[in-house]
């Protein structure tokens, strides 16, 4: 369906600089906004999550996605990588992060996904069950078919100060847990070896300068590829807005009007790579939030809807803005696999570097894990799930699922929100984005579908290398 630009003065309008507060007053702001959540969500945390309504522990909410409904694939292989942390060397430098077990789990996470034998057939599937649900038919992908694929790459972020502006290098935080460009590399090959032209695939975070380190290690194998950041440049395009209009669905009035960046307009296919964090505000950072990074501008830019209050709220039953998001025929609508770099985890902002797991099978490892599913409501449940299973504060505050079931519940939500993204004015509803629901217990990790009890999230096990546990 076409959605109707905005006018000519208003999409100039748009791609006008925005003032903006000094860097390091806009790093204070934000973190002053983290902190004073996090303080709160501290001094009154048991309080909080006795105001939580009981977890769905397998009684799933929503309608299931995929060739498999509500499939969720979990690949672990602890022998991923050999680094043992700060002082040896980059975790993406040298083979520390062994590209060809990086391979291997996508490979093996996609075609569990499919129910294929090969990741070339694997990727076939996904596309016909995309056309099909957009009402394309059982339509394979065409050579000349754009692709996106949106990384997590928020330890970049141009106003972040971790990166020089104007050389493309790290000045701090060299090993953040973004999303590892081997995760890109595998995926661009297997998107190559599933019949896509480099050329028609682009790799772009809109808040990120995409660093020389990571730049180089993607372009030398894959020069055609298109890799797209805030600032362009040194063989880097510059990601410009499109006409193509976001409209939220709370409907604030005097704000500017958000447009998805040119790449996903024009794509037919989004892949969506996000990072396994907890988060000081929104409690958990994934699927959903990694699409901040899908509009160009900054997310509490002035002038714009700023997403983060209704975003780290801990109420529930509230409007949602991730819904939109996640519902927008551009981001959502034309997502064809969802995936969570979990080699690594943390919490952002606070933690510089990644933190080790303490949570059964990882036991005080690094989490050497992916996750893959065609469902963007039951990848992001069953994420949350391992999250407040490892951390006791943050993924447990009051209303970190909420935009879950929102979601799940899109056609007729617990806050009553007419989501439509879409359209000016609430024209027509959103329906379930997915299935939400909490697993059995974090021994068992058990969903419905996997006791045979519902129709909600199937969690698949992909156990790889001598030392992976279930």
């Amino acid at each position: 369906m076409k959605t109707k630009p905005v006018s000519a003065a208003a999409a100039a309008a748009l791609r006008r600089p925005a003032e903006a507060p000094s860097l390091e007053l806009d790093r204070r702001s934000f973190l002053r906004q983290s902190l004073a959540v996090a303080g709160g969500c501290a001094a009154g945390f048991h309080a909080a999550r006795g105001a939580q309504q009981e977890p769905n522990r397998a009684r799933p909410v929503g309608e299931a996605r995929g060739i498999h409904p509500g499939r969720v694939v979990w690949a672990h292989d602890p022998e991923a990588i050999d680094w043992s942390g700060p002082g040896d060397g980059r975790w993406w430098l040298n083979d520390r992060l062994k590209q060809q077990r990086v391979n291997a789990m996508l490979a093996r996470a996609v075609c569990e996904l499919a129910g294929k034998s090969a990741a070339p057939e694997a990727w076939g599937a996904l596309f016909r069950h995309l056309n099909e649900s957009r009402g394309k038919g059982t339509a394979d992908y065409r050579p000349g078919e754009k692709i996106v694929i949106k990384p997590n790459w928020v330890g970049l972020i141009y106003r972040e100060g971790h990166v020089n502006l104007e050389t493309h290098t790290f000045i701090r935080r060299h090993d953040y847990m973004n999303t590892a460009p081997q995760w890109i590399l595998a995926l661009l090959g297997q998107l190559v070896a599933a019949g896509a032209r480099p050329a028609d695939i682009t790799v772009c975070d809109t808040l990120a300068c995409l660093v020389n380190e990571y730049h180089d290690l993607l372009r030398k194998p894959f020069p055609g590829v298109r890799f797209e950041d805030y600032s362009g440049g040194s063989g880097r395009a510059k990601a410009r807005m499109s006409n193509t209009p976001l409209y939220w669905s709370n409907r604030p009035q005097g704000k500017a009007q958000d447009c998805l960046p040119v790449c996903f307009a024009e794509a037919e296919y989004v892949v969506n790579f996000a990072n396994f964090k907890a988060h000081l505000g929104s409690g958990v950072t994934l699927c959903a939030k990694n699409h901040y990074g899908s509009l160009v501008r900054w997310p509490v830019q002035e002038g714009y809807y700023d997403m983060h209050p209704a975003c780290f709220s801990k109420q529930t039953g509230i409007y949602r803005p991730l819904v939109d998001l996640m519902g927008h025929e551009h981001l959502g609508g034309k997502t064809v696999l969802c995936l969570i770099d979990g080699i690594f985890s943390g919490v952002h902002p606070r933690d510089p570097l990644p933190q080790r797991m303490k949570m059964a099978p990882f036991d005080n490892h690094w989490p050497c894990s992916l996750f893959a599913s065609q469902d963007p409501v039951a990848i992001d449940s069953v994420a949350l799930d391992f999250l407040q299973t490892e951390w006791s504060d943050y993924p447990r505050q009051n209303g970190v699922d909420d935009y879950l079931r929102e979601a799940a519940l899109a056609g007729d939500p617990p806050s009553g929100t007419f989501y439509d993204p879409n359209h000016p004015t609430p024209t027509r509803r959103l329906a379930s984005l997915g299935a939400h629901e909490h697993w059995n217990n974090p021994r068992e990790k058990k969903y419905s579908r996997n006791l045979g009890s519902g129709n909600g999230i199937e969690l698949v096990p992909v156990k790889l290398g001598s030392r992976a546990a279930g």
